[in-house]
């Protein structure tokens, strides 16, 4: 394996989502065009339908980004045609169709987004990576959904997401031990960190001085000159930080 402390994921910062605005939305294909043609890396988020399609959407819930009811986890892929993102012309991608788009243009960051069972999810995903020429790692905040990654794709570079969950629906001792990263040794074993940018430096990050770390999500130019020398590189939205 490469020094992924002289790879694209310290290197390139990482456009959230990708580089969504108004008329482009988060996790949409036009998102991920423009961070391509502006050289930015894409954090992304993967989920399965009912079906087993593996789909790019970040939400659980279908209100936020196309105003409908329901849940994703219900459709199938033949309804993505008539959800509408943010009331543009995009719809919810599948993975497939945004491995396709990019091609190996910029980095792909992948995040698991998976609080249940593992394996099914995560397996998909392997299997429409194997034959992808491009640069691309995984991230989640379940380490056993990495766990499931470093026994059955141990090539594949991935990462712990973690912070202080202030205000989420989690138990307290699901927070205590993600936030210290207690399962990184024997469970996840991850090749970086993503650590919440509000909550950087802390102590728990200064023991991982051997991996690198990931500030997300860094949303304007001062949070970045703030975080900038406590992280290797940021996953950033709202403002555009130089190259």
């Amino acid at each position: 394996m490469e020094d992924i402390f002289k790879s694209w994921l310290v290197e390139t910062p990482i456009a959230h989502r990708g580089l969504h605005d108004k008329t482009h939305p988060e996790n949409s294909l036009g998102a991920f065009q423009r961070a391509c043609e502006s050289g930015y890396a894409i954090e992304l988020d993967v989920q399965l339908l009912a079906d087993e399609t593996v789909v790019v959407f970040h939400d659980e819930s279908l209100s936020r980004m196309t105003g409908n009811d329901g849940y994703l986890k219900f459709l199938n892929k033949e309804d993505l045609k008539v959800l509408s993102l943010g009331g543009t012309k995009e719809h919810i991608p599948t993975f497939e169709e945004v491995l396709a788009l990019v091609d190996g243009k910029t980095p792909l960051l992948i995040e698991i987004k998976n609080q249940f069972k593992v394996g099914k999810l995560e397996q998909k995903v392997i299997d429409l990576l194997k034959d992808y020429k491009g640069e691309f790692a995984v991230q989640s905040f379940n380490p056993f959904s990495l766990n499931y990654f470093k026994h059955h794709a141990p090539s594949i570079l991935r990462g712990q997401l973690s912070g202080y969950f202030k205000g989420e629906k989690l138990a307290y001792f699901k927070k205590f031990l993600l936030k210290r990263m207690a399962f990184n040794k024997n469970i996840s074993e991850p090749h970086f960190n993503s650590y919440d940018a509000t909550t950087l430096p802390n102590r728990f990050v200064k023991k991982y001085k051997n991996l690198p770390l990931l500030a997300w999500t860094v949303r304007s130019k001062e949070d970045y000159l703030k975080v900038v020398k406590h992280c290797d590189n940021i996953i950033f939205e709202n403002f555009i930080p130089e190259i």
